[in-house]
């Protein structure tokens, strides 16, 4: 058996179609069903049968599904240790939902590579819907944002950090200073990021719960550009609480109070089983629910104090 005939198995079991196998693969569905017929002939087993509710599968297919992951995941890792090896550097793959990508990961991959001069650490912006995926097919190490709808029990899950999102907007806005109810709130202009359009996260939660349609949303490319024009008193934005927090107590902007205007969640990492992890990945799990990494994906991870030079200096009194 192949590598190639192995993923292509392992496709049609995780996602339960032929069709949906090829088209991940960007293979055509006789180059799939070629590869799963060498299987079965070399096995000697069905694997799987065709039923009107889906696909069906023999206790031998449902065994090879699961060593087919163990074969990929071993030689995955196997071929990026020894180039690693090779040229003297790792490399982290992470996933981000554009939420945590925007405001949490840049301080804590700051940190987190700095501790080690050979990592690399790469992020893509995905959907959380997507990081089971993402994971299954080694295409990332680790994944980081809110828990999706449907997660595998296969998956590791390490909740790490609690947010908040709330409604805020300039203190000229003729809503502000007052509580605003769901029918004046979809009369409203919304200047959103990107994370409005996901299917999990706090973001995307209020927007279902107010009913806002999508008449009365503008989606920028980030939150930082929502809330810049949110400034120019011409809308309503939704916000981290802690990436706003100084333009909160300077008076920029002023929280927006109703009900379902704010909204509490928490971002998780995932990964693949301890056995199929790397060793960077196992490390990031460990080093993300320490106080130093909670204050850099907050606040940002800042310098070494040797290269700190306040030019005032400071005394504190007791």
């Amino acid at each position: 058996m192949t590598p190639a005939q192995l993923k292509a198995f392992a496709c049609v079991v995780r996602l339960g179609s032929v069709k949906a196998a090829a088209d991940e693969l960007a293979v055509s569905e006789a180059a799939v069903s070629t590869h799963v017929a060498h299987l079965r002939n070399e096995l000697d087993d069905q694997l799987f049968v065709r039923t009107a509710s889906g696909l069906a599968f023999t206790p031998g297919g449902l065994r090879l599904a699961s060593r087919a992951v163990e074969i990929l995941g071993l030689q995955d890792r196997t071929v990026r240790e020894v180039s690693q090896a090779g040229n003297g550097r790792r490399l982290l793959r992470m996933a981000a939902s554009s939420l945590f990508a925007e405001h949490a990961a840049p301080g804590l991959i700051d940190l987190f590579a700095g501790r080690a001069k050979d990592l690399d650490v790469e992020l893509s912006v995905h959907p959380g819907e997507q990081f089971p995926a993402l994971l299954a097919a080694r295409t990332v190490d680790i994944a980081m944002g809110p828990a999706p709808s449907h997660l595998p029990d296969t998956l590791v899950v390490k909740p790490f950090l609690n947010y908040e999102v709330l409604a805020v907007a300039d203190p000229e806005h003729p809503l502000a200073g007052r509580a605003v109810s769901h029918a004046e709130a979809r009369g409203q202009t919304w200047l959103l990021g990107p994370s409005a359009a996901d299917e999990a996260g706090a973001v995307s939660g209020i927007v279902r719960q107010l009913g806002l349609p999508a008449r009365s949303q503008r989606i920028f490319q980030s939150d930082a550009a929502a809330l810049e024009e949110t400034k120019r008193r011409n809308g309503i934005a939704l916000a981290v609480r802690f990436a706003v927090a100084r333009d909160l107590a300077a008076g920029r902007l002023v929280a927006v109070e109703g009900p379902g205007m704010r909204a509490h969640d928490r971002w998780a990492a995932f990964t693949l089983p301890v056995h199929s992890q790397l060793p960077a990945t196992a490390e990031l799990l460990r080093f993300i629910t320490t106080p130093r990494a909670t204050q850099a994906m907050v606040r940002g991870a800042g310098v070494d104090v040797g290269r700190f030079r306040p030019s005032v200096h400071v005394t504190l009194w007791s």
